[in-house]
């Protein structure tokens, strides 16, 4: 039988001929895809390697080759720098299991049913970590069957189950040994949840888990508190201090209402914009979540309004594959639109500075065809009218032999109030994965307007400005259940083709013991 070092170096081999002869570079994109899914799954089960060696090391394993530490040994042999071994270590520490004295046997590690998930690939080091630190910090609260119940729907929720989280049925059941099950009625698992999403999982069960909140540390936080601004030096005067979540919190809302592209904006002199040149000199190189994206609401002048669905191109879609530059376009485009309605924006003909996109009302509704945009020479694909007159409104002109002879108009925006609703019930763009909040984002019709479909909350979801846009050939659908969104994507993140929730529900069952 081989030994552990030789199956290892076979892996090894194996990946030094995918690496070779350049063949990486030449891969379709199906392909290409294909490669990035498979590679992943060996990168998880590489980190499960490298976790569960380290977590069934002896205490004296590293003096053994000689370092002070198993940080130390870990930059060595990984060659990591020393976030990426802290962070090894702390997932070592989660699924250790340590030798009872008594019989020499293993017992349970703290983290039973996730450390099952990372020794199947199913998860690695970072959705690990984002899974146990909300935990960790409300276990002390709670009993040690309560924190293996949230071990359990965490790691179910890391395979992809979902709709399991139901409050009218029992959502796991939990063995001695921290083992998940599916309730009866449950389906089968569907894509698995992202880093981010057992993060938000996470931190909602430790909320079920301790209603009361961390009290004792806002105690000690209050004596922390303070804000002092420091001499001037330079022309500047530097800040410094500790603030409380709440005034954090209100500090936050206080900067979005001026940076955010949600808001109607400052007063002036209000935002300036730099060119690329200027802004490069200055080394700043902010961005706002990546997705700035702003609630167009642009008037079309596109004929009857139905938007075509573009052509969409070979492949499946990665969630996010923009560069930093491109997602600055997109913030910037969003800002744009938001900068055209600002009250204090000169008017152009007694009208805001309006994005009008014009398309023949034959080639809207065959599909076919171009649309043109004034101020622009560039036509545009049907798409972009579609993507415009989404959150905005229509304007139809009938011509007769070059004269006008009808105007009509359809708004289509979504109120205050129902935006309002919107963004508390989605919090988010809806698309899994992205998570871009829902005041930053557009609105969109789930049944286009065009073809009857109301300008009503359980017509309307959140998406941010990318996804909005590439809606139509990404691969993504959207539908609504009785109000309630659902969601089905491209073959590479879902094979099934199911209608999902877009993110799974805190469970109301688990409360201090």
């Amino acid at each position: 039988m081989n030994s552990t070092k030789e199956l290892l170096d076979r892996v090894i081999a194996d990946l030094d001929a995918v690496l070779s002869a350049d063949v990486l570079a030449g891969l379709p994109d199906e392909k290409r895809m294909d490669v990035l899914r498979v590679a992943g799954d060996a990168f998880r089960r590489v980190e499960a390697v490298v976790v569960e060696t380290t977590a069934s090391a002896h205490a004296d394993f590293s003096h053994t080759f000689g370092c002070r530490g198993q940080n130390e040994l870990l930059q060595r042999v990984l060659r990591t720098d020393v976030a990426g071994a802290t962070r090894v270590g702390k997932t070592a520490d989660a699924v250790r299991r340590p030798i009872s004295v008594s019989s020499g046997e293993r017992l349970q590690a703290r983290f039973p049913a996730l450390r099952e998930a990372m020794l199947d690939g199913v998860i690695g080091v970072a959705g690990l970590l984002a899974a146990v630190g909300p935990i960790d910090k409300a276990a002390h609260k709670v009993g040690r069957e309560t924190v293996l119940e949230a071990d359990a729907l965490l790691a179910a929720c890391a395979r992809g189950y979902r709709t399991m989280f139901d409050d009218s049925v029992d959502p796991v059941d939990v063995d001695a040994g921290g083992e998940a099950e599916a309730a009866e009625g449950t389906d089968e698992p569907g894509p698995p949840a992202t880093p981010e999403d057992l993060r938000q999982y996470a931190q909602m069960i430790a909320a079920a888990m301790d209603p009361d909140g961390p009290e004792p540390s806002d105690r000690s936080a209050q004596n922390q508190r303070f804000f002092t601004i420091g001499r001037l030096r330079n022309g500047l005067h530097a800040i410094r201090g500790n603030i409380l979540p709440d005034v954090a919190a209100q500090m936050q809302a206080v900067f979005d209402a001026q940076c955010n592209p949600k808001t109607d904006g400052p007063p002036k002199p209000g935002v300036q914009f730099e060119d690329s040149e200027s802004a490069s000199d200055s080394g700043g190189d902010s961005e706002c979540g990546g997705e700035c994206g702003g609630d167009s609401e642009s008037a079309g002048d596109a004929g009857d309004g139905a938007g075509a669905d573009a052509d969409a191109p070979d492949g499946d879609e990665p969630f996010d594959r923009r560069s930093s530059a491109q997602k600055r376009h997109d913030a910037l485009a969003a800002a744009l639109g938001i900068a055209a309605r600002h009250a204090d924006t000169p008017t152009l003909g007694g009208a805001s500075p309006t994005l009008v996109v014009h398309v023949d009302a034959k080639d809207l509704a065959s599909g076919r065809g171009w649309a043109t945009m004034a101020g622009s020479e560039s036509p545009v694909p049907l798409h972009v009218a579609a993507h415009t007159a989404c959150t905005g409104a229509i304007q139809r002109v009938l011509f007769d032999g070059g004269r006008i002879v009808g105007i009509s108009v359809t708004d289509r925006v979504f109120t205050v109030h129902q935006r309002r609703a919107i963004i508390a019930r989605d919090r988010e763009c809806l698309i899994p994965g992205c998570h871009v909040p829902a005041s930053w984002c557009e609105i969109h019709h789930v049944t286009k307007h065009a073809r009857g479909g109301p300008t009503h909350t359980d017509n309307g979801v959140p998406l941010c400005w990318w996804h909005h846009r590439s809606l139509d050939w990404s691969g993504w659908e959207i539908r609504m259940n009785d109000g309630v969104p659902e969601i089905r994507g491209p073959a590479w993140w879902d094979p099934l083709g199911r209608w999902r929730a877009p993110r799974p529900r805190a469970p109301r069952h688990l409360a201090t013991a």
